[in-house]
């Protein structure tokens, strides 16, 4: 038992060594594109938004920091749209009628998206929830971030606005 908590903890040390530096080891790898059904009903492709920056944000609605972190995000979305960026909302709910009731329940108007089956997940090698990816106007990933706190909201905001004068 003394062993696996030992193990245990170094993973975590691990985990909190490279968590830091996932954003600067994103810089300019191609985002996955994929194709989901939104909320709207019709069938959206990430490579549509090739010349915007997207932040793909995939969440569930049995994730708190998820709950947490959607209001937020709508006010970005809001506030920065017209200036050609866009949040895409990625939700890894089996019933897509709970996540569409927790967006609206939240005031979420950026487009909801349905990955069921896991598969744009798997393309993006999710490992927690929520998990955020910055694209630039050039379909690249080039920030991540893994979970939520308040202050990565700043980042976002910061982020996303030097994207945009890319």
């Amino acid at each position: 038992m003394y062993r696996a908590i030992r193990i245990l903890a170094g993973l975590a040390l691990i985990w909190l060594l490279v968590l830091p530096s996932l954003t600067a080891a994103a810089d300019r790898i191609p985002a996955p594109d994929f194709v989901l059904r939104s909320a709207s009903g019709e069938n959206l492709r990430l490579s549509e938004y090739r010349g915007q920056v997207v932040l793909l944000n995939f969440w569930a609605t049995w994730c708190g920091p998820c709950r947490q972190e959607m209001p937020p995000l709508n006010v970005l979305h809001e506030r920065y749209q017209r200036l050609g960026f866009v949040v895409l909302g990625v939700s890894i709910d089996d019933d897509p009628s709970v996540a569409v009731r927790m967006a609206e329940q939240l005031g979420v108007s950026y487009p909801i998206l349905f990955d069921a089956d896991k598969q744009a997940s798997r393309l993006y090698e999710v490992v927690g929830m929520p998990s955020t990816y910055l694209i630039g106007r050039d379909g690249k990933v080039r920030h991540v971030h893994i979970g939520f706190r308040d202050s990565y909201i700043e980042q976002y905001e910061a982020q996303v606005r030097q994207l945009l004068q890319e």
